[in-house]
């Protein structure tokens, strides 16, 4: 079942120096239907101003993954990491027992374009930790490319959960496959363009699909498209 969230859908949140559209419960925003899928927990899709960011704050018992999709991303937090992110990058951080962090625009002139998303660990009391990766964005083209896995390698962030987090960038007209494996879920989330699921479900920038009870997944590209697809095992946590 391919079940289609449209961006207009979101909840947007907006201050002076900020903007957040929430795919998941968040903040100020809460559904008691739209919760989580899967251990996937959190999704927004965040603008920040130059100069501006959120200061120090904490976290537990989450993963946190960001990937920068315009401008930079400055994290500082409490273990004594320092990151400047931009795209090419993703950040994979293990809030564990608790850890205080800060992300801002260190720029003066550009704005910040991000995603955060929340992944629930597969253990809690992990040890807080941060890594942040590079990858070649040519190794995206019409391609899958692994960039967080619990199994890693060389520019994969290890996560503590069985997922996989894949980006590509898929030509007008071309298709990609993904196999899933039985009992798990596909998240598909559309960063720009327009990509059908299956010749059955057609999505815009920003729209994402929850997909359970499927086996093959076919993703082709209706305009050149950005995508994020992640692989999670089944149930709620």
């Amino acid at each position: 079942m391919i079940q289609l969230n449209p961006a207009n859908n979101r909840f947007t949140a907006k201050g002076d120096w900020q903007e957040s559209h929430f795919s998941f419960s968040f903040g100020p925003y809460y559904d008691e239907e739209n919760i989580q899928f899967g251990p996937l927990r959190v999704l927004n899709d965040d603008i920040v101003q130059p100069g501006k960011g959120f200061g120090i704050h904490p976290h537990r018992e989450a993963e946190i993954v960001s990937i920068v999709l315009k401008g930079q991303l400055k994290h500082e937090d409490n273990l004594g990491n320092v990151g400047f992110l931009e795209y090419g990058n993703v950040q994979r951080m293990t809030a564990g027992t608790g850890v205080l962090h800060s992300e801002v625009n260190p720029t003066l002139d550009e704005e910040t374009h991000f995603l955060q998303l929340w992944i629930l660990p597969n253990q809690k009391q992990l040890t807080p930790s941060y890594e942040d990766i590079t990858f070649d964005p040519e190794k995206l083209r019409n391609e899958l490319l692994p960039v967080v896995s619990n199994n890693p390698r060389e520019n994969v962030a290890m996560i503590h959960q069985d997922v996989t987090l894949y980006l590509s960038k898929i030509d007008a007209g071309k298709e990609v496959h993904f196999e899933q494996g039985q009992g798990r879920k596909i998240y598909v989330f559309v960063i720009e363009g327009e990509v059908r699921l299956n010749d059955e479900v057609t999505l815009q920038r920003r729209d994402d699909a929850r997909i359970t009870d499927l086996h093959a997944l076919t993703l082709q590209a209706k305009q050149d498209s950005f995508i994020l697809l992640i692989d999670l095992p089944g149930g709620e946590a």
